[in-house]
């Protein structure tokens, strides 16, 4: 009984540790096995063997130099297979050209469940402008980028990621998952996905989903702007640059 006891508040420690490294995670996006080993106040082997279990599981994985990052388990079923890092590191250029191009506010987001996770942006050079939300996340439904991702996937697959419908988001338009999917129509029809003020009050955007396979998006790619200066019919401005930097990330992320 004794021994049960010990192995069962083992277990629990273990667990606790894993949850300790997960949260680093997401908030650092990589991690070491020292700094992990550091941050938890055990050995390097114990670290080591806390995330190797975690990477055989999907919740992280290893990319380059030997840092861990936070895997496709962690960041949602259909997320990138490639670390975030690395998905920035090879958008950054899309974004400043798209940035230089439009003068607006611009993301990298990619869908982590059903919320986009905004993981790389370039604040515009307008007076008025949107500010930068990196390391935010937001029901993907109420963004112009989640609705340009979660369009390029089946049906099932996105009220899979709705088990008990929609959550309540205070700018929402769809009330329903059938709302929801009548809009993802339309995304697919225009071939980008626009947010007027529901991810958030005086914010206006248009996003396309970008990745080398369309039936699986990386991420998204977003302008955002003021909604004062938005305007519906003259949404080509900013679609036209957007456009351009879909095609060029296509031949980047399948390069």
């Amino acid at each position: 009984m004794e021994q049960n006891l010990e192995q069962n508040s083992y277990r629990i420690e273990a667990v606790d540790r894993a949850m300790v490294l997960l949260t680093l995670l997401v908030e650092r996006e990589s991690l070491s096995v020292t700094e992990a080993a550091a941050s938890l106040g055990v050995a390097p082997s114990t670290a080591h063997r806390l995330l190797t279990t975690m990477a055989g599981r999907g919740f992280v994985e290893q990319g380059e130099r030997k840092l861990y990052h936070p895997g496709p388990q962690l960041l949602g079923a259909r997320a990138p297979q490639r670390s975030i890092p690395a998905l920035v590191a090879r958008m950054r250029p899309v974004l400043q050209a798209l940035h230089d191009e439009v003068r607006e506010t611009v993301h990298l987001v990619v869908l982590a469940g059903p919320d986009v996770q905004f993981v790389y942006g370039i604040e515009g050079q307008q007076t008025l402008r949107i500010g930068l939300r990196i390391g935010s996340r937001i029901p993907a439904y109420c963004t112009s980028g989640g609705k340009a991702i979660l369009a390029a996937l089946p049906a099932d697959v996105v009220d899979g990621l709705h088990p008990e419908g929609l959550r309540p988001w205070p700018g929402r338009h769809a009330e329903s998952l059938a709302d929801l999917h009548a809009e993802l129509d339309r995304v697919r029809r225009r071939g980008y996905g626009v947010n007027t003020e529901e991810s958030e009050l005086g914010v206006a955007a248009v996003g396309v989903a970008v990745g080398a396979d369309a039936a699986q998006p990386a991420g998204a790619v977003s302008i955002s702007l003021p909604t004062a200066r938005y305007d519906p019919d003259d949404e080509a401005r900013l679609v036209a640059p957007l456009r351009v930097a879909q095609d060029e990330a296509v031949r980047i992320l399948a390069g």
